[in-house]
């Protein structure tokens, strides 16, 4: 069955069809869709991922009764780096099909979702898109301090700003946005580099200095042992 079939007369329908991550670097992000059985029969379902080690899916598959839903929750581990331009190629596929009465999560196999002569396994993909974390809340304070209210003219005039000139002053583009989220990220990845460079240089510089203590003391003693022989030859020259 085709995707947008599913919504029409499928057997579920999903809200929203498309997971949506608030993508932020070394940070976990979740969201969430709502299974419907819109039939008057059980239905059993289970969720795919082509990245199965980057999401966790709970339930990754159930039993949604008649007429009831089903909140699925999938969380996108941390992240270390950001894909470029922000687009995402993974991919999630929902399979459906229908139940024994009063079957449980139990009952479910995977042979219930294998294709066969005269049995429905209806299928659905959902896109993952990732989208920018929310900036952090701005209090009244700053808006009055960064939003201007008014323009001096060279005569001295003044007059007051519309709201969408201020409006398109404090909210960036989407592109910009992007860009500077991008840059962000290549800085801090840059920063984690060079205290990780730092940390292995005082490393060997600590490793250096035992060498060279090692050495001094191995010295000092063959001095020590050189200076006894040394003397014990004098004292046993006078007999």
């Amino acid at each position: 069955m085709a995707q947008g079939e599913m919504n029409d007369g499928g057997l579920l329908n999903i809200q929203p069809s498309e997971l949506r991550f608030a993508f932020e670097l070394k940070k976990q992000s979740s969201c969430s869709f709502q299974l419907t059985n819109k039939t008057d029969q059980y239905v059993a379902f289970k969720v795919k991922t082509t990245n199965p080690k980057k999401y966790c899916v709970r339930p990754n598959s159930g039993i949604i009764s008649p007429r009831s839903s089903c909140d699925v929750t999938v969380t996108m581990q941390a992240q270390k780096e950001a894909p470029h331009d922000m687009q995402c190629k993974d991919k999630f596929l929902l399979q459906s099909v229908i139940a024994e009465h009063g079957a449980a999560t139990t009952d479910i196999t995977a042979e219930m979702f294998n294709r066969e002569p005269g049995k429905l396994v209806e299928e659905f993909k959902l896109r993952v898109t990732y989208v920018m974390a929310s900036p952090p809340p701005v209090s009244e304070e700053q808006q009055e301090g960064s939003s201007p209210r008014s323009s001096t003219f060279e005569d001295g005039a003044q007059s007051l700003q519309t709201q969408d000139s201020a409006s398109r002053l404090k909210e960036p583009s989407k592109e910009n946005s992007s860009e500077a989220f991008t840059m962000i990220l290549k800085l801090t990845e840059e920063k984690n580099n060079a205290i990780e460079q730092n940390q292995k240089l005082q490393q060997e510089v600590d490793l250096l200095k035992s060498e060279v203590n090692r050495h001094h003391m191995f010295f000092v003693v063959v001095g020590a042992v050189l200076a006894a022989l040394i003397g014990y030859i004098i004292k046993m020259s006078y007999y």
